[in-house]
Order: structure tokens, then sequence, then C-alpha cells
């Protein structure tokens, strides 16, 4: 038997999440979100992008995650000591195209206010007409130093 099959159970043949619960965070290594929230593989969709911003792309898989896996909730969680909010677009930029060799010209969507940047997202979320579910989007903050996550209000305090 397979022993991930075995390890997840039943969510293992569920398509949908458990919980109906979409997760937006940081890729950052040091998060790990399942236990930070006390959820189980299968519970949730968790979708990484650098700094847990609401892109294009993230849209887009929200909107799947609603229309096709019954998503009927959405957490964005941001965190404390992020790159994005200790580096500037062109910092980053430069060390992109140092690396690689290559001009870098996307937008890292950096921010300087942690809170501001939550409250941005929720709001880029709240405005997708291809998401069906808008009502229950919710922004918190984790701190990494006394890990503690705590929620961002509509108008971006906490």
């Amino acid at each position: 038997m397979n022993t991930r099959l075995h390890y997840l159970g039943s969510a293992a043949r569920i398509l949908e999440p458990v919980q109906h619960l979409a997760i937006l965070t940081c890729m950052d290594a040091r998060i790990e979100i399942l236990a930070l929230l006390g959820l189980r593989p299968g519970d949730a969709h968790i979708i990484r992008n650098a700094g847990g911003r609401a892109s294009a792309d993230v849209l887009i898989a929200l909107a799947v995650s609603q229309a096709v896996m019954k998503t009927r909730e959405v957490m964005v969680i941001h965190h404390t000591e992020c790159a994005l909010g200790r580096f500037s677009q062109a910092q980053l930029a430069e060390q992109v195209s140092a690396a690689s060799g290559h001009h870098f010209a996307g937008d890292f969507d950096t921010f300087a206010d942690p809170i501001a940047a939550i409250a941005q997202d929720l709001e880029r979320l709240r405005a997708c007409p291809y998401l069906a579910h808008r009502d229950k989007i919710r922004g918190f903050m984790y701190d990494l130093a006394a890990n503690t996550v705590t929620e961002v209000s509509q108008a971006g305090t906490q």
C-alpha cells in the first residue's frame, strides 16, 4: 500500500479540501502552515508565493479552488521578517538579475508596511469578479519570533 495514501486516509480520496478553505501565504520555508493552524493534509488548499501576495496567478488559482473544488473561505497569512518587506523592488531586481545574468523587469510587489500589504491583498481578492465566495476572506499576520497569528481587521489594523 502507498504509505502516503495510508497517512492521508480518506483525504486521499476526496478532491475537495475537507475544511473548504484556501490559504494564501508566503513561500518562506520557516512557515509550516498546516502545523501552525492545526490542520492536516487534505484540509485546505495551500497557495504559496513570494510574500503571500494576491497576484494574478493567485487569483486564477483561487477561482479554480472555489469553482471546481468548492472552497468557501480564504485566509491570507503574511509574516514578520518577510524578504518582500525588507528589500525594495530595485534591490530584489538587482539580485535576481545578478544571479541569473538576465535583466529582471517584473514586479515583486514589495511593501514597506506589512499590515497595509495584507489590507491591499484583501482588497484585491474581494474585488476579483471570478471569486464566487468573497464574503469570507480574512487576513492574518504571523509573528515568527512569538509564534502567534493575529487577525488583521478590514481597515488594515491588528
